[in-house]
């Protein structure tokens, strides 16, 4: 269920605020906690242990000379899909193992219920893999940062572009837990409000391997855009089958609200071109990104990150700083506050803040898959479509319904 790895992180001798006597060492412990056998394993899974290394290392190596050194442990755990499941697994990690802090956490049912133990045991959620825009909406918690995209930031983003290229009439496959409705309902909202229609919509169970039913339900529908509001595997599955059953034949088309580098990888170009999809990050997008991704695909066996691997990264890497600011005892609710107060430039997201509602705010990005004619080599999947900057790309904070809005940040 579980690997441990010690590694040596240093913090500032003059920081006041942390220093500890050689004999009663503070060991800081990190869980990273996914899904590591599944439909999401390959967007996320043990290689988030690898992102969450690299941050380790990257503080350490950005710290002055003289830095009393402190131990970090990441734990790893794989929560099946099932949030009964992670719950468990958190809660004997805080309970009898003093972990300080988790991260990763794709599958919003378990993202959920992980929120409201952290809460309790007031310790830090870093939720860089969750989709659902209720997490920083009326679930926020004041010990929980939402990193890397939400379903509110793909839905925007890429259902208004597709409805302003003429794809007026949606039908949804929705993948049928919390993540997949809430993708679903910012999805018709922005589809509506750009003047669509939606005809209707089905959804399926998580880990689905026929799509046959569904994708004749959405042909019957007379829908010209096929809306997906699933991830992983099963948007690979339902891509796949949507080609090899012609259900794309007289102008019907695809709109991927969440694919990942890894299910482009997975389909290939040849499935895959075309595709219009919001991230948060490519490996490709600037000198930096690729100086770390490279790094990445050193460790991973040649795979190029995706968003999740990188959202796990930064906010791994800011919660370290804040945490040299604090010291490891402060509690997550006063960890996260410190966070809300930095100004972080991120190697990866470039500038971000962090609002009160725990919404880390940056660029996001809309790409539109290569032709295989067009690609130059491996992992050059993506051509950029246009930049969404970061005051337009995530909800309006008021529209939210987060009850941290409007509390003053200590």
């Amino acid at each position: 269920m579980r690997r441990v790895i010690p590694l040596i992180l240093a913090l500032v001798s003059s920081v006041a605020l942390w220093t500890l006597p050689a004999s009663a060492e503070r060991v800081v412990r990190l869980g990273v906690l996914n899904d590591g056998s599944g439909p999401y394993s390959d967007l996320s899974g043990r290689k988030s242990v690898i992102a969450a290394e690299l941050a380790v290392e990257d503080f350490t190596a950005a710290s002055p000379d003289g830095r009393e050194q402190v131990k970090v442990e990441i734990v790893y755990a794989d929560h099946q899909n099932k949030a009964d499941i992670g719950a468990e697994i958190v809660r004997r990690w805080i309970d009898s193992e003093h972990v300080d802090a988790v991260v990763d956490v794709p599958n919003t049912s378990v993202a959920l219920a992980v929120n409201e133990i952290m809460r309790a045991r007031d310790r830090v959620f870093l939720g860089s893999s969750v989709a659902s825009s209720d997490l920083t909406g009326p679930k926020c918690a004041p010990t929980t940062v939402q990193w890397t995209f939400d379903t509110w930031a793909l839905a925007h983003a890429t259902g208004s572009t597709v409805v302003k290229r003429g794809g007026e009439s949606w039908f949804f496959l929705t993948a049928d837990y919390a993540f997949g409705q809430a993708l679903e309902r910012d999805a018709s909202a922005v589809v509506l409000a750009s003047g669509g229609k939606v005809l209707g919509g089905v959804r399926h169970p998580l880990g689905t391997s026929d799509f046959s039913s569904f994708l004749l339900q959405a042909q019957a529908s007379g829908a010209r855009v096929i809306g997906l509001a699933n991830a992983g595997n099963d948007a690979v599955t339902a891509i796949k089958q949507a080609r090899e059953f012609g259900i794309l034949r007289d102008g019907r088309s695809l709109a991927g609200l969440l694919v990942f580098l890894s299910d482009v990888h997975s389909l290939g170009l040849e499935a895959a071109q075309g595709l219009l999809l919001t991230e948060a990050f490519y490996w490709d997008l600037n000198d930096a990104t690729r100086r770390w991704s490279r790094r990445f695909a050193e460790r991973s066996g040649g795979t190029m990150p995706t968003m999740n691997h990188a959202g796990v990264y930064s906010s791994v890497l800011a919660w370290l700083n804040a945490l040299a600011e604090t010291g490891p005892d402060a509690g997550g609710t006063r960890i996260v506050d410190r966070m809300k107060r930095d100004s972080i430039d991120d190697p990866l997201f470039g500038p971000v803040t962090i609002r009160p509602d725990g919404r880390a705010v940056h660029d996001m990005f809309l790409f539109e898959v290569k032709a295989p004619g067009e690609s130059t080599g491996p992992w050059d999947y993506y051509k950029l479509v246009s930049r969404i900057p970061a005051n337009q790309a995530f909800r309006p904070m008021a529209d939210g319904g987060c009850p941290l809005v409007g509390t003053p940040v200590k």
